[in-house]
């Protein structure tokens, strides 16, 4: 299957989408304002530690302090032995750490003491002197051919280890030899900084985001990578001819300007990426809620009436619904525990055939992920990691008007909030006149049904009571003045 990567560069903000047969499945994005702090290594200083909770809180210079947990503390195999977190820092204290969740929503970064540098082809461990291979390289006879390649390469004084990634299966001794080169010296400037540098202070920054597709997106099934930047085409090949030698030939030149993705119909994905609403081609549904525990996605028939029989109807939009879930995950960016509610299905088989279905989809997903059958009540529970933001958190921010609960209060429920007040007001003040400052849809309904309600209030607190409407308030607002 092959793939496209197209990469779109602005002054303000970096967007990629990975496009299989001419379809968007990902969307990545980074501000130049708010870039991600994943792979990030600082020297930070312990601020605070929490016996009870194992855990402490990090300055490592951000907004809020990052948060590290007890069994994110490294400590050598040979001598690991389990020690609360208060044994093992102290306050003021600094310490080495890494970023490996960016912060969410109201929580801090979350860090590790286990340093980890990514290359092209592999992964250095400077705390560790251990060469594994990535679990999706799965023949036993290669993942020994190549940790003993590794082995014979790596220098005798390595005090390191190094993690094979997946994309170096087919990798020569001097692709290799580069990668490990980079990667120690990354390292030693990292131990260089920190010994000289006073907390909190930045010792390594990941790569931006078009030098990590160059390093990590690229797979042997992509056909080519689509830069509609000038500058930014006659910059990344000096990048990639230093790291990764083998993506050059892929790099090419959008000549359309700044609408490559509308030409390939990514800025509309984009928008329909962020409702909660997905419509399937048979004619179904997917509803999708994002919240602070948990992302649901339920699924349901619609317009679609089926052919033979209800059975059928059913079984094929869950199908069809398995492999749009496992896309809408990729694209929208959705982690952590994620809920699906399929429609309901009497047949075995059936289930059996959907669940296979959503596996197969979500083989494609390169994010780890672990998926549970159905549930009793005929969920499908799984989770997908979350290392940084959704896309709608990325692009979005919670509604002003509604505080992101998705719904108002309806003009007469306001109305009656208003009445209360007045009545509080007039007890607790003695004014001249009360005046009420609201939006378009409450004035109108105290001077049609509720009128009356009104009349009766201002008799019974023997003051008048006006209306004035304030076109720029929000539904739910509105002012009593005292006159």
């Amino acid at each position: 299957m092959t793939e496209e990567i197209l990469i779109n560069f602005t002054p303000q903000e970096t967007r990629v989408a990975v496009m299989q047969q001419g379809v968007v499945q990902e969307l990545h994005i980074e501000r130049s304002a708010s870039r991600g702090l994943v792979g990030n290594v600082y020297l930070g200083r312990v601020s605070r530690i929490l016996p009870g909770m194992q855990s402490a809180f990090i300055d490592v210079g951000l907004e809020r302090t990052a948060f590290l947990h007890v069994a994110d503390i490294w400590q050598p195999r040979e001598t690991a032995t389990e020690r609360p977190i208060e044994r093992i820092l102290a306050e003021g204290q600094s310490i080495v750490v890494q970023v490996v969740k960016d912060p969410i929503g109201t929580k801090g970064a979350r860090l590790s003491t286990q340093i980890s540098i990514a290359g092209r082809m592999l992964v250095y461990l400077p705390q560790e002197k251990h060469i594994g291979i990535s679990q999706r390289i799965e023949a036993e006879a290669e993942r020994e051919a190549l940790r003993a390649k590794i082995t014979r390469l790596v220098p005798v004084d390595e005090p390191g280890g190094f993690i094979v990634r997946t994309m170096a299966e087919n990798a020569s001794d001097e692709e290799f030899a580069t990668d490990i080169g980079y990667l120690r010296k990354i390292c030693a400037d990292i131990r260089d900084k920190a010994r000289v540098c006073a907390p909190p202070t930045v010792l390594y920054q990941e790569l931006s985001l078009g030098q990590r597709v160059l390093r990590d997106f690229v797979n042997p099934e992509i056909a080519r990578i689509t830069i509609d930047s000038r500058e930014n085409f006659q910059r990344l090949p000096g990048f990639a001819e230093e790291f990764t030698p083998a993506v050059l030939p892929l790099l090419e030149h959008s000549s359309g300007g700044r609408r490559l993705f509308h030409r390939h119909g990514a800025e509309e994905v984009i928008q329909k990426a962020l409702a909660r609403r997905v419509d399937l081609k048979s004619g179904g549904y997917l509803i999708i809620d994002q919240t602070e525990a948990m992302t649901t996605v339920d699924v349901n028939t619609g317009g679609f009436v089926g052919v033979r029989n209800f059975d059928d109807t059913i079984f094929k939009t869950n199908l069809e619904a398995a492999v749009t879930i496992a896309r809408q995950l990729r694209l929208r960016n959705l982690g952590g525990i994620i809920i699906v509610d399929f429609i309901d299905m009497e047949n075995e088989e059936h289930k059996a055939a959907v669940l296979d279905e959503f596996n197969k989809a979500l083989a494609r997903d390169h994010t780890r992920l672990t998926v549970n059958g159905f549930t009793a009540l005929g969920l499908v529970e799984m989770t997908r990691k979350r290392t940084r933001e959704s896309l709608a958190h990325v692009l979005c921010q919670p509604c002003p008007t509604c505080g992101g609960r998705g719904e108002v209060k309806t003009a007469r429920t306001v109305a009656y909030e208003i009445l209360r007040e007045l009545l509080r007001e007039a007890r607790q003040f003695n004014a001249r006149e009360y005046r009420v400052l609201a939006g378009p849809a409450v004035v109108d309904l105290f001077l049609d049904e509720e009128s009356q309600a009104l009349a009766m209030l201002s008799d019974f607190i023997e003051k008048p009571v006006s209306l004035q409407s304030e076109p720029s308030y929000s539904p739910e607002q509105y002012d009593i003045v005292l006159m």
